[in-house]
């Protein structure tokens, strides 16, 4: 009967530790994701170390246990591993910002994926020789030897090990990253390893005399270092930013409202992960961002559209502008992370009626199940160099937005980049893709087409035949100053030699490493 207490905890334990670490593992990108984008050298980073660690974790757990081959070892490691993702908290907090001035997107997340997780993973990684190792099954009445059952004893450990790693991966994404924030499920997935382990101790008689055969000085010692690494987290853990008025962990970012200025007046900013992704003057009712501005240049070809259609809310800055100036439009938006309305409603003062229809959904999914078709199509989902999504960039997302255009529709796109240089591979290849789609279409620099810097660059793409006089009445007598100021905007496209340049697509957009020579 001990005997089978003993599998049946043992088996538990794998599954239990197993689940921890495809946690950790997730919750890594997450970890990561603000300081270096959430791209593919974050994931690729991530995986690679935890499977790097898990590795050399069953390479030198297969030696260890053969020398110690005792429940009790195996119950000290779970309870070390618990320590050490607890300390794997305190390492994020006070390591990455340093790290993320230090390194670039490229290195950075592998540097940081060595130095915060490896040791962890690779502690719990000890773990699956030994359960093999310990794992007894009954004989009955068969009369093999218990090395004649080591290929079902070690499918069951591993069976057992996969399926709390299948749980853990759908409890994090499913369940615990959008309930709690990611500091808490460190800590608890910590204290939970650690408790586990000292479980062990106690739950099973062999371990207890074991146990009780140590100093108590000893046998305390981790539970004060536990102790004394909360204490620490809780009394000394980094202060809120002033100005700080929300903070949280979104399903996709994490999420800060922080007060400030901009050019001298007082500025409420959204921040989506480390990147400004919105702000709103707090004493008067105009956009902040100039690139935001550039939504008006819809005027130019249908005055009267009534019906517009916005990918990323953000704060909502052009959807309620939208719906300001006009009491006939419409105004359908995708923003994908679901707290976002919520929050442009109570810090933004974004009011709306039953004009405005909201879907939590990525705009491009959105397109493709909706025939629904628009008078303006405003794409503004690069809050960040960081993270670009791929799938916004290409011939494919393109073609599918102006199907979804009325015959005299624009779509407005923000992208970001740098005009001139080997950084400029970005930008152009996306405004030589773009140029495929839409023929008659024009690019415009925010800041200035004579710029070196990174800056907004707006797409403007026309589904029909009608042109831009930047000499006529209409733009140099324009009381907006954005469509007065076009012909200074305007980048002279067919001046330039996209030979050199690829088309993106879904099937080849490269976009992190084109992002990575803008940065690096």
């Amino acid at each position: 009967m001990l005997k089978n207490k003993k599998d049946i905890f043992l088996l538990v334990s794998v599954f239990m530790t197993g689940a921890a670490v495809l946690i950790i593992e997730i919750l890594a990108m997450r970890i990561i994701s603000p300081y270096f984008g959430n791209t593919i050298f974050t994931t690729s980073s991530v995986i690679g170390t935890v499977l790097t660690a898990l590795s050399l974790g069953y390479y030198f757990g297969g030696r260890f246990s053969d020398k110690y081959p005792h429940y009790f070892v195996f119950y000290f490691i779970i309870l070390v591993s618990g320590l050490l993702v607890v300390f794997m908290q305190f390492l994020t907090s006070f390591i990455l910002p340093i790290f993320g001035a230090l390194f670039s997107m490229k290195s950075g997340p592998i540097i940081s994926s060595l130095f915060i997780f490896f040791i962890p993973a690779f502690v719990l990684g000890l773990l699956s020789p030994f359960a093999v190792k310990l794992h007894k099954k009954p004989s009955g009445s068969s009369q093999n030897t218990e090395g004649d059952q080591v290929g079902s004893q070690s499918g069951e450990v591993f069976f057992w090990s996969t399926l709390g790693s299948i749980a853990g991966t759908l409890l994090a994404g499913f369940v615990l990253i959008p309930l709690f924030g990611i500091n808490a499920i460190i800590i608890a997935t910590g204290v939970f390893l650690f408790l586990w382990g000292a479980g062990g101790f106690f739950f099973l008689d062999s371990l207890k005399k074991h146990f009780s055969s140590l100093s108590y000085k000893y046998a305390l010692l981790p539970f004060l270092i536990l102790a004394f690494v909360l204490l620490f987290v809780l009394f000394y853990w980094p202060q809120k930013t002033a100005g700080v008025i929300y903070q949280k962990d979104g399903v996709y970012e994490k999420i800060k409202i922080v007060d400030g200025e901009w050019n001298g007046s007082p500025t409420r900013f959204l921040f989506q992960d480390r990147s400004y992704s919105a702000a709103m003057y707090l004493q008067k009712n105009e956009l902040v961002y100039d690139y935001t501005k550039y939504y008006t240049l819809y005027k130019l070809f249908n005055p009267n559209a009534t019906k517009a259609f916005v990918i990323g809310g953000g704060a909502y800055s052009i959807p309620k502008a939208l719906l300001e100036e006009s009491e006939d439009m419409q105004v359908d938006v995708a923003e994908i992370e679901p707290d976002l309305l919520a929050l442009s409603k109570k810090y933004f003062n974004f009011n709306p009626d039953n004009r405005l229809q909201d879907y939590t959904e990525d705009g491009r999914r959105f397109l493709s199940q909706n025939q629904k078709k628009y008078d303006i199509l405003i794409s503004d989902v690069y809050y960040s160099l960081f993270s670009i999504p791929m799938h916004f960039t290409t011939k494919e997302f393109f073609n599918l937005s102006k199907s979804r255009l009325e015959d005299n529709g624009v779509f407005i796109g923000n992208f970001g980049g740098n005009l001139y240089g080997d950084s400029s591979v970005l930008i152009m290849s996306e405004i030589k893709t773009f140029k495929e789609v839409f023929p008659n279409s024009y690019f415009f620099a925010v800041n200035s087409p004579k710029s070196q810097n990174i800056q907004n660059i707006i797409f403007l793409g026309i589904n029909s035949n009608q042109k831009i006089d930047f000499n006529s009445n209409e733009i140099v007598k324009n009381n907006n100053t954005i469509i007065n100021g076009l012909a200074q905007k305007n980048i002279k496209v067919d001046d330039i030699d996209f030979s050199q340049y690829k088309e993106l697509t879904d099937n080849f957009a490269p976009i992190e490493y084109l992002v990575g020579k803008i940065i690096d």
